[in-house]
């Protein structure tokens, strides 16, 4: 655990502090992580800046799972980057009592609650800032119809899948299309989807899977010309998808993008 104002040094105002009461190792490759803290005046679907006592020169940008709220409540979805300095280290080694700085919020995504209906593309965890702004859209009065496509490369990268089932169950107007290069997983064992596997029961049927990439498949719907798009994920990812929609007919003046 770490010691109360180990990250004192160095803060500033525009630095708020957070501490770690829960991780939860979903994949090998991603954790979900919770934080409860100062407020942090950010708005749903930006990033902020973080660094932790374990790695305290190190800062790395994440987006919040959750809107902002009052009470401190912050929730992050971290994907190991294959030579990242940090996110292994949040993945894997992240302990409950752990202190983080968070800083410099940034970023442009935003869902307008009375305007067109919404398509969100997600590719990994590029879910996260989109499921902040579904949170955020659940409070209007009436939310525009929203879809959001959510892809992995096999079934068990969808790591939110029963989340994401019960949040579509909750809330009418929200519509998850899961989204997967390949309908059968690797056939090398994770151990954290399998421990997960054996406590959960909640996922996507495999009939409701669309086979392709999230590129292919939103493609493949033609024009989203009278909505709101929004696009994140990996920069390739993000790429990909973004042309798609231009070559499909959607104007590329109304997709809103952000490589992880």
């Amino acid at each position: 655990m770490t010691e109360p104002g180990a990250l004192d040094q160095g803060v500033t105002r525009d630095e708020w502090t957070a501490t770690v009461v829960g991780h939860h190792r979903l994949r090998h490759d991603v954790a979900v992580i919770r934080l409860i803290g100062e407020f942090v005046p950010f708005r749903a679907g930006q990033s902020v800046e973080i660094r932790t006592a374990v790695q305290s020169e190190v800062r790395r940008r994440l987006s919040p799972a959750l809107p902002p709220s009052l009470d401190g409540k912050l929730e992050f979805h971290v994907r190991t980057v294959p030579g990242g300095w940090l996110s292994g280290t949040l993945v894997a080694d992240t302990k409950i009592g752990d202190e983080w700085l968070i800083s410099a919020p940034a970023g442009t995504f935003h869902v307008d609650p009375a305007g067109d209906e919404v398509v969100m593309i997600a590719g990994g965890t590029g879910l996260a800032p989109l499921r902040a702004q579904i949170l955020e859209l659940a409070r209007a009065p009436q939310p525009p119809r929203t879809y959001l496509f959510v892809g992995g490369r096999s079934p068990r990268d969808l790591y939110a899948a029963d989340m994401l089932v019960l949040l579509a169950a909750e809330l009418p107007w929200l519509t998850v299309v899961p989204v997967v290069e390949r309908v059968s997983d690797p056939n090398w064992p994770d151990e954290w989807y399998e421990q997960i596997r054996a406590q959960v029961d909640v996922g996507f049927p495999a009939d409701d899977l669309l086979e392709g990439t999230l590129a292919d498949v939103v493609g493949a719907h033609g024009a989203f010309d009278h909505h709101q798009v929004l696009v994140c994920g990996s920069p390739a990812m993000t790429r990909a998808t973004v042309e798609r929609l231009v070559e499909t007919g959607t104007p590329r003046g109304i997709i809103q993008y952000e490589g992880i």
